[in-house]
C-alpha cells in the first residue's frame, strides 16, 4: 500500500513539474519571446500622420529629418542599428535615446525634437531584438545596458573626446538607462532621464501576472525565470534597476505618471529612494503609462530642460 501511494505521489510530482514547465514555456513566450503583444498598443507607421495624432508635427518633422544609419556589432555577435541625427552638427552635446518595450526607434519622434531643439544631435537606437536590430528575445534593459555602452563609446569617437552625454529612456528604456548608470561610465555622460521604467523585472512581471491573470508570482516569475536564462542568457533577478541606480554616479531626473497602472507609480519611489547620485523627481499628473509628456507637455518639457541644462549648458 506505501508503494502503491509512492508511486501515485511521484506520478502527481511529474505532471506537476510538466504543469509548471509549460506555463512558464506560456509565460517566456508572452513576455521574453519575440512575437505579437497583442497587450500593447499598435505600432506607428511610417508615413501616416493621423490629424488626431498629439505627436502629428514631431512625428513629421522625424521622418524627414537628415539620418545616417549607424550600427554597432554587439558583446554576442549581434548587429544592433540607429539612427544618428545632426541637427546641431556644430554641437559637442549628444542625446541617447532608449525606447520602450517591443516598440522600436520610431516611436521616439517627440523626445528626439525635445533634445534636436535644445541643442542635441541625437542617437535613437533600435533595442535588441527590435526594428532593424538583430536578436530574438526581449532583454528587459539588461542586456541592453552593455549596448549603450557601445553605443556611448561611438558618440564620444563620433563627437570627440569633449563631448557631452545625456541618456534618455522611457518604459522599458528608461529601466535601461538606469541599468547603464551602475556600470563605470565614461565622464563625458553628464545626465540621465528616465521615464516610468521598473524598480526590477522581477516585480515588473509579478504586477503583470496579478493584473492580466490574477495569479501569484510564485512559482510561475521563477520558473520562467530559469527558462530564460536557459534560452536567453540571464535570470530575472539580475535585472534590477534599484542595485543599478545604488552605484550611480550621474544626476538623474525621474519622472512617472500618476496615473501609471502598467509600471505602478510605487516603483518611482523604490528607484529614487535607492538612486545614488544627484535627483529629481516629476510626478506627472493625470498621466498613464508613458504619457507623462503627452498629458502634460509644458511642464515635462520645462522640467527635462532646466534638469538637462543644469548639468549640459
Amino acid at each position: 500500500m506505501g508503494k502503491t501511494i509512492g508511486v501515485i505521489l511521484g506520478i502527481l510530482v511529474i505532471l506537476l513539474l510538466i504543469g509548471l514547465g509549460v506555463a512558464g514555456e506560456f509565460f517566456y513566450r508572452k513576455a521574453v519571446a519575440l512575437n505579437d503583444k497583442a497587450f500593447i498598443g499598435q505600432a506607428i507607421v511610417a508615413g501616416v500622420y493621423p490629424l488626431d495624432d498629439p505627436w502629428r508635427m514631431e512625428r513629421m518633422w522625424y521622418e524627414n529629418a537628415n539620418r545616417e544609419i549607424l550600427t554597432i556589432r554587439s558583446t554576442d555577435n549581434l548587429i544592433l542599428s540607429a539612427i544618428y541625427l545632426a541637427e546641431n552638427p556644430d554641437s559637442k552635446k549628444v542625446a541617447l535615446l532608449a525606447h520602450g518595450y517591443t516598440g522600436n526607434l520610431k516611436e521616439m519622434a517627440p523626445y528626439a525634437k525635445l533634445y534636436a531643439e535644445m541643442g542635441f544631435n541625437v542617437l535613437v537606437p533600435d533595442a535588441r531584438g527590435h526594428g532593424e536590430s538583430e536578436g530574438n528575445y526581449i532583454g528587459f534593459g539588461w542586456h541592453e545596458r552593455k549596448d549603450y555602452l557601445q553605443w556611448i563609446e561611438l558618440m564620444i569617437e563620433k563627437s570627440g573626446k569633449d563631448a557631452e552625454i545625456a541618456l534618455f529612456g522611457i518604459s522599458m528604456g528608461g529601466a535601461t538607462v538606469m541599468n547603464v548608470s551602475g556600470e563605470h561610465l565614461p565622464t563625458n555622460v553628464k545626465v540621465i532621464v528616465e521615464d516610468c521604467g521598473y524598480s526590477s523585472v522581477t516585480g515588473e512581471l509579478a504586477h503583470q501576472l496579478k493584473e492580466m491573470y490574477h495569479l501569484p508570482a510564485f512559482p510561475l516569475v521563477p520558473i520562467t525565470s530559469f527558462i530564460t536564462k536557459i534560452r536567453s542568457n540571464y535570470w530575472f533577478s539580475e535585472a534590477s534597476s534599484v542595485n543599478q541606480v545604488k552605484k550611480n554616479k550621474v544626476p538623474m531626473l525621474f519622472i512617472h505618471g500618476e496615473k501609471d497602472t502598467f509600471v505602478p507609480t510605487k516603483m518611482l519611489d523604490e528607484v529614487y529612494e535607492a538612486n545614488a547620485s544627484s535627483k529629481k523627481m516629476y510626478l506627472s499628473p493625470r498621466a498613464a503609462h508613458a504619457k507623462s509628456y503627452q498629458e502634460n507637455k509644458a511642464d515635462y518639457k520645462q522640467v527635462v530642460q532646466e534638469f538637462v541644462s543644469t548639468y549640459i549648458s
